[in-house]
């Protein structure tokens, strides 16, 4: 389960029911055709059950940053504009919108008649007081930074939204992708007790239901949506921290779609039973995997250690042996192929003899013979938390303990239940490493996850990555509307984080759904397949749930 960045509250019903392709990809398809959906006719009914590794933490999304929060969220609230399956521009919530000249002035068209799922009228006066939620410093979120950069926002009439910026900035339209909350119920509250958190009322698809932590999660199809009632009445999110029992849950139907690991992509889904009942879907995602260290720790303020490091970990081993071929290596925070991706930067081979002569000239021996790595009478020992659930990560964890050793490192591995692992380890930093993953957003600001001044405890950038000219280059790159210039500023970031190595960038994974053949109305596209979910649908025949009042 990724981490989330900037622009994921638009994207979770892109991005987190099914992972994006690339810019240019053709997504595969169907890896077995199942039955065909031929014939068959687009009805009303039946529920989803998806199986879900980790819970939810916050259901308001700019308290949230984990994706099973922002997975469900994202069914229950709409922003201003999202992306299409061609990964477009659209409008969400705003029919649509004038940009001035220079770039600096939006004024967003809202739709009419949309109600909140208490029946509340949505105006524009919800969205000002959203921006204005956001900005508010007693607003404990991460996402604040695109907002503070708007010089003024006001309603012009109740259904007409604009906002003025001071100088340009190229994510502007994007950041308005941004759930927007009801000032109706939130008004006047503390946003960090309002029982909306646990129970929210949105203006999207899908209206929330029941939450039993550590169990479910369940929605109900909005039957006043904007867009036209959803076919599919309900949506169940089992959580299921363990992928195998996970997979014997998909296996005996009782859930209908999961992310599959390699391996039962690979093998334990080639049989006549998964060929017969269910699809699967591949292509390379929009997200990658990462070893991070916290900067704060003195075992990796020296980049050399950092970098020794990188050295020792052989990437074509995970991605052969743990991946089973299923990703590619990756060297920054962008995927291959995509405009921003630099491909020329500083690449760490698998050498253990140049890892260990780094090591060396930071001043780590093994002064005593014993095997491990020394300095100043302290040996060269560290943890690698990661989250419960996702064996691959447990996996990597496990091959770079044993890299490592093979150097002198000793490593321990530290598996933790999501929620906990998001709330008391990764957030307060109280970790030495961690092997977890970010979603990559179709704009390439990385202003969140990098900058300098987002290293406070729940922000993203929470290794305390500080770099003077990263931050300079973030600021340009998200300061213009030039694409020429916005490449040149994310091919040095790009140079930079790979001299550094405040991550080992490990790999890009593809993509694995697998989903029953019972849901039909499934078109995979540029976006992956999890955009048009509210025209999925099982004909009549094959309905199997009935969503109860």
């Amino acid at each position: 389960m990724a981490h989330i960045n900037r622009i994921m509250p638009v994207l979770i019903m892109l991005a987190l029911l099914s992972l994006c392709a690339c810019e240019g990809d053709k997504p595969a398809g169907d890896s077995h055709a199942g039955r065909s959906s031929a014939g068959s006719a687009a009805s009303y009914g039946d529920i989803m059950v998806e199986g879900s590794i980790g819970d939810a933490s916050n259901l308001i999304p700019i308290l949230s940053s984990d994706s099973a929060s922002h997975s469900i969220a994202g069914m229950i609230f709409n922003g201003l504009v999202k992306y299409d399956k061609d990964m477009k521009v659209v409008g969400d919530l705003a029919e649509s919108w004038d940009i001035s000249g220079d770039g600096l002035v939006i004024t967003f068209h809202l739709r009419k008649g949309v109600r909140w799922h208490d029946g509340h009228p949505f105006t524009a006066a919800d969205v000002l007081f959203t921006y204005r939620l956001t900005i508010d410093p007693g607003t404990p979120t991460a996402y604040a930074g695109d907002f503070l950069r708007v010089k003024s926002a006001q309603v012009i009439g109740p259904h007409t939204f604009r906002v003025v910026y001071g100088e340009p900035f190229a994510p502007a339209l994007t950041s308005w992708s941004a759930s927007v909350l009801p000032r109706h119920l939130l008004e006047g509250k503390d946003i960090t007790k309002t029982p909306l958190a646990r129970h929210p009322v949105g203006t999207g698809p899908y209206m929330f239901k029941e939450w039993k932590t550590g169990q479910k999660i369940v929605l109900v199809s909005n039957p006043d949506y904007f867009e036209g009632k959803p076919y599919i009445d309900g949506y169940v999110m089992r959580i299921i921290p363990d992928m195998a029992t996970m997979f014997l849950e998909l296996r005996a139907k009782g859930i209908d779609r999961m992310g599959l690991t390699p391996l039962q992509y690979t093998r334990q889904t080639e049989n006549n039973l998964f060929r017969r009942d269910f699809n699967k879907y591949r292509y390379l995602s929009f997200s990658y995997t990462y070893l991070g260290y916290n900067l704060e720790s003195p075992l990796f303020r020296d980049r050399r250690v950092r970098q020794a490091i990188s050295h020792a970990i052989d990437k074509r081993e995970i991605v052969g042996g743990v991946l089973l071929g299923l990703g590619q290596e990756t060297m920054g925070p962008f995927k291959p192929g995509t405009w921003p991706y630099n491909p020329g930067v500083r690449r760490y081979s698998y050498d253990p003899r140049k890892a260990k002569e780094l090591l060396a000239e930071a001043g780590w021996k093994d002064s005593d013979g014993d095997g491990v790595l020394d300095r100043d009478g302290r040996p060269f020992a560290f943890e690698i938390i990661t989250n419960q659930g996702n064996e691959v990560r447990a996996k990597c964890a496990e091959i770079i303990q044993r890299r490592l050793a093979d150097i002198g490192i000793e490593v321990k591995i530290r598996v933790i239940e999501w929620a906990a692992f998001i709330n008391e380890f990764i957030n307060k930093k109280r970790f030495d490493a961690t092997i977890l993953g970010w979603t990559i957003t179709l704009d390439p600001d990385l202003y969140d996850v990098w900058h300098s001044s987002k290293t406070k405890p729940g922000e993203l950038n929470f290794i305390s990555f500080k770099n003077k000219e990263v931050d300079e280059l973030l600021e340009r790159g998200r300061g213009t509307f030039n694409r020429t210039e916005r490449k040149r500023c994310y091919n040095r970031i790009q140079e930079i984080l790979a001299e550094e190595q405040p991550y080992t960038f490990l790999y890009v994974p593809d993509a694995l759904p697998i989903i029953s053949s019972r849901f039909h109305g499934i078109k995979p596209a540029p976006i992956g397949i999890g955009y048009n979910f509210i025209r999925w649908y099982v004909s009549k025949g094959e309905q199997r749930y009935v969503m109860t009042k």
